[in-house]
Protein backbone atom coordinates (compact mmCIF):
# COMPACT_ATOMS: atom_id res chain seq x y z
CA UNK A 1 0.00 0.00 0.00
CA UNK A 2 1.19 3.53 -0.74
CA UNK A 3 1.24 6.34 1.83
CA UNK A 4 1.77 10.09 1.74
CA UNK A 5 4.11 11.17 4.54
CA UNK A 6 4.05 14.91 5.25
CA UNK A 7 6.32 16.71 7.71
CA UNK A 8 6.56 20.15 9.26
CA UNK A 9 9.27 21.52 11.50
CA UNK A 10 9.47 24.54 13.72
CA UNK A 11 11.96 27.30 12.79
CA UNK A 12 13.81 26.59 16.04
CA UNK A 13 14.60 23.09 14.72
CA UNK A 14 16.21 24.32 11.49
CA UNK A 15 19.87 24.03 12.47
CA UNK A 16 19.42 20.58 14.03
CA UNK A 17 17.43 19.40 11.00
CA UNK A 18 20.08 20.66 8.56
CA UNK A 19 22.87 18.97 10.52
CA UNK A 20 21.00 15.64 10.77
CA UNK A 21 20.01 15.68 7.10
CA UNK A 22 23.58 16.38 5.98
CA UNK A 23 24.95 13.67 8.29
CA UNK A 24 22.40 10.97 7.31
CA UNK A 25 21.41 11.99 3.78
CA UNK A 26 17.84 12.22 5.01
CA UNK A 27 17.83 8.85 6.82
CA UNK A 28 16.28 6.52 4.29
CA UNK A 29 13.43 4.44 5.62
CA UNK A 30 14.13 1.04 7.21
CA UNK A 31 13.55 -2.34 5.61
CA UNK A 32 9.86 -2.81 4.93
CA UNK A 33 9.36 0.75 3.65
CA UNK A 34 10.17 1.58 0.04
CA UNK A 35 10.77 5.29 -0.64
CA UNK A 36 9.21 6.14 -4.03
CA UNK A 37 10.07 9.85 -3.90
CA UNK A 38 10.65 12.73 -1.52
CA UNK A 39 10.22 16.48 -2.03
CA UNK A 40 11.10 19.45 0.15
CA UNK A 41 9.58 22.93 0.31
CA UNK A 42 11.89 25.84 -0.38
CA UNK A 43 12.47 28.16 2.55
CA UNK A 44 10.66 26.18 5.23
CA UNK A 45 11.03 22.93 7.10
CA UNK A 46 8.32 20.97 5.34
CA UNK A 47 7.83 18.47 2.59
CA UNK A 48 6.37 15.12 1.71
CA UNK A 49 7.31 11.63 0.58
CA UNK A 50 5.47 8.85 -1.16
CA UNK A 51 6.31 5.46 0.33
CA UNK A 52 5.10 1.92 -0.07
CA UNK A 53 4.72 -0.58 2.76
CA UNK A 54 2.62 -3.53 3.84
CA UNK A 55 3.46 -2.89 7.49
CA UNK A 56 3.07 0.36 9.40
CA UNK A 57 5.50 -0.62 12.19
CA UNK A 58 8.67 0.21 10.19
CA UNK A 59 6.99 3.43 9.03
CA UNK A 60 6.42 4.42 12.66
CA UNK A 61 10.04 3.65 13.48
CA UNK A 62 11.20 5.81 10.55
CA UNK A 63 9.19 8.91 11.49
CA UNK A 64 10.15 8.51 15.15
CA UNK A 65 13.79 8.96 14.10
CA UNK A 66 12.86 12.55 13.21
CA UNK A 67 10.04 13.09 15.72
CA UNK A 68 12.10 15.38 17.92
CA UNK A 69 12.38 17.88 15.03
CA UNK A 70 9.22 17.43 12.94
CA UNK A 71 5.55 16.61 13.22
CA UNK A 72 4.28 14.04 10.73
CA UNK A 73 1.04 13.17 9.02
CA UNK A 74 0.82 9.76 7.34
CA UNK A 75 -2.16 8.93 5.14
CA UNK A 76 -3.00 6.09 2.73
CA UNK A 77 -2.72 7.09 -0.92
CA UNK A 78 -4.51 5.84 -4.03
CA UNK A 79 -3.57 6.24 -7.68
CA UNK A 80 -6.18 7.51 -10.15
CA UNK A 81 -6.79 3.92 -11.23
CA UNK A 82 -7.23 2.67 -7.66
CA UNK A 83 -9.56 5.53 -6.78
CA UNK A 84 -11.55 4.97 -9.99
CA UNK A 85 -12.02 1.29 -9.10
CA UNK A 86 -13.16 2.19 -5.57
CA UNK A 87 -15.58 4.85 -6.86
CA UNK A 88 -16.95 2.42 -9.46
CA UNK A 89 -17.56 -0.20 -6.78
CA UNK A 90 -19.26 2.43 -4.61
CA UNK A 91 -21.54 3.55 -7.44
CA UNK A 92 -22.39 -0.05 -8.34
CA UNK A 93 -23.48 -0.71 -4.77
CA UNK A 94 -25.92 2.21 -4.63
Amino acid sequence: MKFIVQWNGQPTAQQSAVERFMKTGGALPPDGVKLLGRWHSIGELSGFAIVESDNTAPMAAWVLQWGDLFTFRVAPALSDEELGAALGAYQAGK
